[in-house]
Protein backbone atom coordinates (compact mmCIF):
# COMPACT_ATOMS: atom_id res chain seq x y z
CA UNK A 1 0.00 0.00 0.00
CA UNK A 2 0.95 3.42 -1.16
CA UNK A 3 1.72 6.11 1.62
CA UNK A 4 -0.80 9.18 0.98
CA UNK A 5 -0.47 13.26 1.21
CA UNK A 6 -2.85 13.28 4.29
CA UNK A 7 -3.02 17.57 4.54
CA UNK A 8 -6.27 18.62 5.86
CA UNK A 9 -5.33 22.27 5.79
CA UNK A 10 -5.44 21.89 1.89
CA UNK A 11 -8.35 19.51 1.36
CA UNK A 12 -10.83 22.17 0.43
CA UNK A 13 -8.39 23.30 -2.17
CA UNK A 14 -7.79 19.91 -3.59
CA UNK A 15 -11.82 19.30 -3.76
CA UNK A 16 -12.11 22.53 -5.95
CA UNK A 17 -9.63 21.26 -8.11
CA UNK A 18 -11.35 18.06 -8.82
CA UNK A 19 -14.93 19.81 -9.14
CA UNK A 20 -13.37 22.03 -12.27
CA UNK A 21 -11.38 19.00 -13.52
CA UNK A 22 -15.14 17.48 -13.76
CA UNK A 23 -16.42 20.63 -15.68
CA UNK A 24 -13.41 20.78 -17.75
CA UNK A 25 -13.96 17.10 -19.07
CA UNK A 26 -17.90 17.30 -19.39
CA UNK A 27 -17.66 21.06 -21.30
CA UNK A 28 -17.98 19.65 -24.41
CA UNK A 29 -21.44 18.29 -23.35
CA UNK A 30 -22.85 21.32 -22.22
CA UNK A 31 -23.12 19.44 -18.56
CA UNK A 32 -24.92 21.57 -15.59
CA UNK A 33 -22.41 22.78 -12.80
CA UNK A 34 -22.21 19.53 -10.82
CA UNK A 35 -23.54 18.30 -7.34
CA UNK A 36 -20.34 18.63 -4.71
CA UNK A 37 -20.34 16.25 -2.38
CA UNK A 38 -16.85 16.64 0.32
CA UNK A 39 -15.58 13.71 3.17
CA UNK A 40 -14.42 13.87 6.26
CA UNK A 41 -11.33 15.04 6.48
CA UNK A 42 -9.80 12.15 8.41
CA UNK A 43 -11.17 8.93 9.76
CA UNK A 44 -13.14 7.89 6.42
CA UNK A 45 -11.30 5.24 4.79
CA UNK A 46 -13.11 2.26 5.93
CA UNK A 47 -10.33 -0.76 4.85
CA UNK A 48 -7.01 -0.28 5.09
CA UNK A 49 -3.61 -3.28 4.44
CA UNK A 50 -0.09 -3.06 5.59
CA UNK A 51 2.78 -4.90 4.74
CA UNK A 52 4.76 -5.48 7.94
CA UNK A 53 8.27 -4.75 8.36
CA UNK A 54 10.34 -6.35 10.87
CA UNK A 55 13.25 -4.51 12.43
CA UNK A 56 15.47 -6.39 15.44
CA UNK A 57 12.71 -8.40 17.00
CA UNK A 58 9.66 -6.00 16.29
CA UNK A 59 7.58 -6.22 13.63
CA UNK A 60 5.98 -2.87 12.26
CA UNK A 61 3.06 -1.40 9.95
CA UNK A 62 4.55 -0.17 6.86
CA UNK A 63 3.51 1.41 3.85
CA UNK A 64 5.45 2.88 1.02
CA UNK A 65 6.08 5.63 -1.70
CA UNK A 66 4.93 5.06 -5.15
CA UNK A 67 8.06 3.14 -6.74
CA UNK A 68 9.58 2.35 -3.73
CA UNK A 69 9.39 -1.37 -2.19
CA UNK A 70 12.71 -1.18 -0.54
CA UNK A 71 12.29 1.88 2.16
CA UNK A 72 9.41 1.54 4.42
CA UNK A 73 7.09 3.94 6.34
CA UNK A 74 6.29 2.71 9.40
CA UNK A 75 3.34 3.40 10.69
CA UNK A 76 1.77 3.44 14.32
CA UNK A 77 -1.94 4.61 13.62
CA UNK A 78 -3.54 6.13 10.17
CA UNK A 79 -5.49 9.17 9.79
CA UNK A 80 -7.67 8.08 6.97
CA UNK A 81 -8.83 4.92 8.11
CA UNK A 82 -11.31 4.82 10.29
CA UNK A 83 -11.12 5.24 14.59
CA UNK A 84 -11.99 1.47 14.59
CA UNK A 85 -9.09 0.48 12.47
CA UNK A 86 -6.75 2.59 14.39
CA UNK A 87 -8.31 1.64 17.86
CA UNK A 88 -7.88 -1.56 17.00
CA UNK A 89 -3.85 -1.64 15.09
CA UNK A 90 -2.15 -1.02 18.13
CA UNK A 91 -4.35 -3.69 20.48
CA UNK A 92 -3.12 -6.28 17.02
CA UNK A 93 0.27 -5.32 16.92
CA UNK A 94 0.71 -6.01 21.08
CA UNK A 95 -1.04 -9.59 20.42
CA UNK A 96 1.68 -10.85 17.60
CA UNK A 97 4.19 -9.40 19.97
CA UNK A 98 3.26 -11.37 22.79
CA UNK A 99 2.40 -14.45 20.64
CA UNK A 100 4.87 -16.57 18.60
CA UNK A 101 2.18 -18.33 17.34
CA UNK A 102 0.47 -14.88 15.42
CA UNK A 103 4.48 -13.40 14.85
CA UNK A 104 5.84 -16.19 13.26
CA UNK A 105 5.91 -15.64 9.53
CA UNK A 106 3.35 -13.11 9.43
CA UNK A 107 3.74 -10.32 6.51
CA UNK A 108 0.47 -8.59 6.30
CA UNK A 109 -2.25 -7.07 7.96
CA UNK A 110 -6.08 -6.03 6.71
CA UNK A 111 -8.74 -4.30 8.57
CA UNK A 112 -12.33 -3.95 7.06
CA UNK A 113 -14.74 -1.99 9.09
CA UNK A 114 -18.16 -0.18 8.37
CA UNK A 115 -19.66 2.72 9.88
CA UNK A 116 -22.30 0.43 11.96
CA UNK A 117 -18.94 -0.45 14.00
CA UNK A 118 -18.51 -4.20 12.91
CA UNK A 119 -14.53 -5.29 12.14
CA UNK A 120 -13.06 -8.29 10.26
CA UNK A 121 -8.90 -8.53 10.76
CA UNK A 122 -6.99 -10.56 7.87
CA UNK A 123 -3.04 -11.73 8.89
CA UNK A 124 -1.36 -13.12 6.15
CA UNK A 125 1.83 -15.64 6.53
CA UNK A 126 4.27 -17.41 4.99
CA UNK A 127 3.66 -20.65 6.44
CA UNK A 128 0.66 -23.29 7.26
CA UNK A 129 -1.45 -22.10 10.10
CA UNK A 130 -1.99 -24.74 12.75
CA UNK A 131 -3.93 -25.44 16.08
CA UNK A 132 -1.57 -22.93 18.32
CA UNK A 133 -2.11 -20.44 15.65
CA UNK A 134 -5.86 -21.22 15.95
CA UNK A 135 -6.12 -20.91 19.75
CA UNK A 136 -3.96 -17.69 19.87
CA UNK A 137 -6.68 -16.11 17.15
CA UNK A 138 -9.90 -17.56 18.86
CA UNK A 139 -8.06 -15.67 21.48
CA UNK A 140 -7.21 -12.67 20.08
CA UNK A 141 -10.96 -12.12 18.41
CA UNK A 142 -12.82 -12.82 21.45
CA UNK A 143 -11.16 -10.05 23.19
CA UNK A 144 -11.09 -7.42 20.07
CA UNK A 145 -14.57 -8.24 19.48
CA UNK A 146 -13.85 -9.12 15.92
CA UNK A 147 -14.10 -11.80 13.41
CA UNK A 148 -10.47 -12.59 12.17
CA UNK A 149 -9.32 -15.08 8.99
CA UNK A 150 -6.14 -16.17 8.67
CA UNK A 151 -4.08 -16.65 5.05
CA UNK A 152 -1.86 -18.63 3.86
CA UNK A 153 -0.96 -20.55 0.67
CA UNK A 154 -3.93 -23.02 0.03
CA UNK A 155 -5.28 -22.15 3.53
CA UNK A 156 -8.24 -19.58 4.91
CA UNK A 157 -9.70 -20.21 8.43
CA UNK A 158 -11.99 -18.36 9.33
CA UNK A 159 -13.01 -17.35 13.14
CA UNK A 160 -16.30 -15.94 13.64
CA UNK A 161 -17.17 -14.42 9.99
CA UNK A 162 -16.05 -14.05 6.94
CA UNK A 163 -17.65 -10.61 6.18
CA UNK A 164 -18.78 -7.10 8.00
CA UNK A 165 -22.49 -5.88 8.37
CA UNK A 166 -22.80 -2.36 7.06
CA UNK A 167 -25.61 -0.15 7.51
CA UNK A 168 -26.32 2.72 5.28
CA UNK A 169 -29.33 5.21 5.06
CA UNK A 170 -30.89 6.00 2.07
CA UNK A 171 -33.86 8.35 2.05
CA UNK A 172 -34.39 7.65 5.50
CA UNK A 173 -34.41 3.73 5.38
CA UNK A 174 -31.85 1.93 6.54
CA UNK A 175 -30.17 -0.60 4.18
CA UNK A 176 -28.05 -3.54 5.73
CA UNK A 177 -25.20 -5.22 3.24
CA UNK A 178 -22.92 -7.64 4.00
CA UNK A 179 -19.32 -7.05 2.92
CA UNK A 180 -17.54 -10.29 2.52
CA UNK A 181 -13.82 -10.08 2.51
CA UNK A 182 -11.49 -9.65 -0.33
CA UNK A 183 -14.36 -8.26 -2.46
CA UNK A 184 -14.95 -5.13 -3.64
CA UNK A 185 -16.35 -2.53 -1.54
CA UNK A 186 -16.87 1.13 -1.64
CA UNK A 187 -14.02 2.52 0.91
CA UNK A 188 -15.56 5.29 2.32
CA UNK A 189 -18.55 5.26 3.89
CA UNK A 190 -20.34 8.79 4.44
CA UNK A 191 -19.47 9.51 0.69
CA UNK A 192 -21.03 6.03 -0.35
CA UNK A 193 -23.77 7.24 1.79
CA UNK A 194 -23.96 10.58 -0.57
CA UNK A 195 -23.54 8.47 -3.19
CA UNK A 196 -26.19 6.59 -3.02
CA UNK A 197 -28.93 9.31 -2.27
CA UNK A 198 -27.79 10.92 -4.71
CA UNK A 199 -28.75 8.45 -7.54
CA UNK A 200 -31.65 7.13 -5.53
CA UNK A 201 -32.55 10.68 -6.17
CA UNK A 202 -31.74 11.10 -9.67
CA UNK A 203 -33.13 7.90 -10.70
CA UNK A 204 -36.94 8.97 -8.98
CA UNK A 205 -39.64 7.24 -9.09
CA UNK A 206 -40.49 5.19 -11.79
CA UNK A 207 -43.02 3.10 -13.72
CA UNK A 208 -40.96 0.69 -15.53
CA UNK A 209 -37.89 -1.19 -15.04
CA UNK A 210 -34.17 -0.63 -14.17
CA UNK A 211 -31.14 -2.67 -15.91
CA UNK A 212 -28.14 -2.34 -13.96
CA UNK A 213 -24.64 -3.36 -14.98
CA UNK A 214 -21.80 -4.57 -12.72
CA UNK A 215 -23.79 -4.80 -9.39
CA UNK A 216 -21.50 -5.78 -7.51
CA UNK A 217 -22.36 -6.45 -3.85
CA UNK A 218 -25.89 -5.18 -4.71
CA UNK A 219 -25.01 -1.37 -3.22
CA UNK A 220 -26.67 0.19 -5.38
CA UNK A 221 -29.40 -1.82 -6.09
CA UNK A 222 -30.88 -2.20 -3.29
CA UNK A 223 -32.42 1.10 -2.92
CA UNK A 224 -32.87 1.99 -6.55
CA UNK A 225 -34.90 -1.03 -6.47
CA UNK A 226 -37.39 0.71 -4.46
CA UNK A 227 -38.13 3.60 -7.10
CA UNK A 228 -39.19 0.70 -10.20
CA UNK A 229 -41.06 -1.77 -11.01
CA UNK A 230 -38.82 -4.64 -11.25
CA UNK A 231 -34.83 -4.63 -11.70
CA UNK A 232 -32.87 -7.06 -13.95
CA UNK A 233 -28.94 -6.98 -12.50
CA UNK A 234 -26.03 -8.35 -13.52
CA UNK A 235 -22.44 -8.82 -11.75
CA UNK A 236 -19.61 -11.28 -13.08
CA UNK A 237 -17.93 -11.68 -9.92
CA UNK A 238 -19.43 -15.30 -7.76
CA UNK A 239 -18.34 -13.36 -4.67
CA UNK A 240 -20.08 -10.65 -5.02
CA UNK A 241 -23.09 -11.96 -6.67
CA UNK A 242 -23.70 -14.49 -3.15
CA UNK A 243 -23.34 -11.31 -1.38
CA UNK A 244 -25.66 -9.49 -3.31
CA UNK A 245 -28.00 -12.66 -2.88
CA UNK A 246 -27.37 -12.41 0.62
CA UNK A 247 -28.30 -8.98 0.82
CA UNK A 248 -31.58 -8.74 -1.59
CA UNK A 249 -32.54 -11.80 0.87
CA UNK A 250 -31.61 -9.31 4.39
CA UNK A 251 -33.28 -6.67 3.07
CA UNK A 252 -36.64 -7.97 1.93
CA UNK A 253 -36.02 -6.96 -1.80
CA UNK A 254 -37.98 -9.19 -3.75
CA UNK A 255 -38.13 -7.37 -7.26
CA UNK A 256 -34.56 -8.08 -8.12
CA UNK A 257 -33.37 -10.83 -10.56
CA UNK A 258 -29.73 -11.21 -10.17
CA UNK A 259 -27.95 -12.68 -13.33
CA UNK A 260 -24.05 -13.58 -13.43
CA UNK A 261 -22.92 -12.21 -16.33
CA UNK A 262 -20.50 -9.64 -17.80
CA UNK A 263 -21.91 -6.29 -18.77
CA UNK A 264 -20.34 -7.53 -22.48
CA UNK A 265 -22.20 -10.97 -21.85
CA UNK A 266 -25.28 -9.42 -21.14
CA UNK A 267 -25.22 -7.11 -24.25
CA UNK A 268 -24.81 -9.99 -26.71
CA UNK A 269 -28.50 -11.88 -25.05
CA UNK A 270 -30.06 -8.32 -25.33
CA UNK A 271 -29.21 -8.23 -29.22
CA UNK A 272 -29.62 -12.06 -29.63
CA UNK A 273 -26.66 -12.73 -30.26
CA UNK A 274 -26.51 -16.27 -28.68
CA UNK A 275 -28.41 -17.37 -25.67
CA UNK A 276 -26.65 -17.79 -21.78
CA UNK A 277 -27.59 -21.29 -20.24
CA UNK A 278 -27.49 -18.67 -17.04
CA UNK A 279 -30.62 -16.97 -18.86
CA UNK A 280 -32.97 -19.58 -18.61
CA UNK A 281 -36.22 -19.16 -17.52
CA UNK A 282 -35.67 -15.37 -17.70
CA UNK A 283 -38.21 -13.51 -20.39
CA UNK A 284 -36.26 -10.66 -21.44
CA UNK A 285 -38.51 -9.14 -23.24
CA UNK A 286 -41.13 -9.13 -20.06
CA UNK A 287 -38.88 -6.34 -18.76
CA UNK A 288 -39.95 -2.94 -19.88
CA UNK A 289 -36.63 -0.85 -19.36
CA UNK A 290 -36.53 2.89 -18.92
CA UNK A 291 -33.18 3.52 -17.17
CA UNK A 292 -29.82 1.68 -17.38
CA UNK A 293 -27.93 2.04 -14.48
CA UNK A 294 -23.71 1.64 -14.85
CA UNK A 295 -21.14 1.44 -12.25
CA UNK A 296 -17.95 0.34 -14.41
CA UNK A 297 -14.45 -0.24 -13.33
CA UNK A 298 -11.53 2.31 -14.25
CA UNK A 299 -11.45 1.42 -18.06
CA UNK A 300 -15.39 2.46 -18.49
CA UNK A 301 -17.47 0.57 -20.60
CA UNK A 302 -16.65 -0.75 -23.45
CA UNK A 303 -18.07 0.12 -27.04
CA UNK A 304 -20.68 -2.66 -27.24
CA UNK A 305 -22.14 -2.12 -24.06
CA UNK A 306 -21.71 1.61 -24.50
CA UNK A 307 -23.96 1.35 -27.68
CA UNK A 308 -26.07 -1.10 -25.68
CA UNK A 309 -27.01 2.01 -22.95
CA UNK A 310 -27.83 4.49 -25.96
CA UNK A 311 -31.18 2.14 -26.24
CA UNK A 312 -32.43 3.44 -23.00
CA UNK A 313 -34.46 6.40 -22.64
CA UNK A 314 -32.27 7.35 -19.44
CA UNK A 315 -28.38 6.51 -18.20
CA UNK A 316 -27.77 7.22 -14.82
CA UNK A 317 -23.96 6.29 -14.57
CA UNK A 318 -21.56 6.20 -11.70
CA UNK A 319 -17.39 6.53 -12.69
CA UNK A 320 -14.56 6.27 -10.61
CA UNK A 321 -12.38 7.20 -13.40
CA UNK A 322 -13.69 10.93 -15.03
CA UNK A 323 -11.40 10.23 -18.22
CA UNK A 324 -13.44 7.04 -19.38
CA UNK A 325 -16.45 8.59 -18.56
CA UNK A 326 -16.06 11.61 -20.98
CA UNK A 327 -14.75 8.88 -23.05
CA UNK A 328 -18.11 7.37 -23.03
CA UNK A 329 -20.22 10.50 -22.85
CA UNK A 330 -18.46 11.37 -26.15
CA UNK A 331 -20.09 8.20 -27.52
CA UNK A 332 -23.13 8.80 -26.33
CA UNK A 333 -23.31 12.43 -27.06
CA UNK A 334 -25.21 12.62 -30.12
CA UNK A 335 -28.48 10.60 -28.66
CA UNK A 336 -28.19 12.03 -25.19
CA UNK A 337 -27.74 14.66 -23.21
CA UNK A 338 -26.45 15.18 -19.58
CA UNK A 339 -29.42 16.52 -17.20
CA UNK A 340 -27.25 16.60 -14.09
CA UNK A 341 -23.69 15.30 -13.00
CA UNK A 342 -21.82 15.36 -9.44
CA UNK A 343 -18.34 14.73 -7.97
CA UNK A 344 -18.18 12.60 -5.06
CA UNK A 345 -14.70 13.08 -3.15
CA UNK A 346 -13.89 8.72 -2.32
CA UNK A 347 -10.57 9.51 -2.64
CA UNK A 348 -9.10 12.69 -0.67
CA UNK A 349 -5.80 13.59 -1.17
CA UNK A 350 -5.52 11.54 -4.07
CA UNK A 351 -6.25 12.76 -7.68
CA UNK A 352 -8.59 9.95 -7.64
CA UNK A 353 -12.45 11.05 -7.89
CA UNK A 354 -15.63 9.32 -8.36
CA UNK A 355 -18.39 11.40 -10.17
CA UNK A 356 -21.80 10.55 -11.58
CA UNK A 357 -24.63 12.01 -14.37
CA UNK A 358 -27.62 11.18 -15.28
CA UNK A 359 -27.57 11.58 -19.12
CA UNK A 360 -31.32 11.40 -20.86
CA UNK A 361 -32.27 11.16 -24.37
CA UNK A 362 -32.05 14.34 -26.67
Amino acid sequence: MSAPQFDPASYDAQLEEKKQRLISLLAPFNAPAPDVFDSPREHYRLRAEFRLWREGNERFYAMFAAGDKRTPILIEDFPIASQRINDLMPRVKAAWQANEALNFKLFQAEFLTTLAGDALITLCYHRPLDEHWQNAAQQLANELGVSLIGRSRGQRLVIGRDHVIEELEVNGRSFSYRQPEGAFTQPNGRVNQKMLNWAFDALGERQDDLLELYCGNGNFTLPLATRVRKVLATEISKSSVNAALANLADNQVDNVTLVRLSAEELTEALNEVRPFRRLAGIDLKSYDFGTVFVDPPRAGMDPDTCELTRRFERILYISCNPQTLADNIEQLSDTHRIERCAVFDQFPYTHHMESGVLLVRK
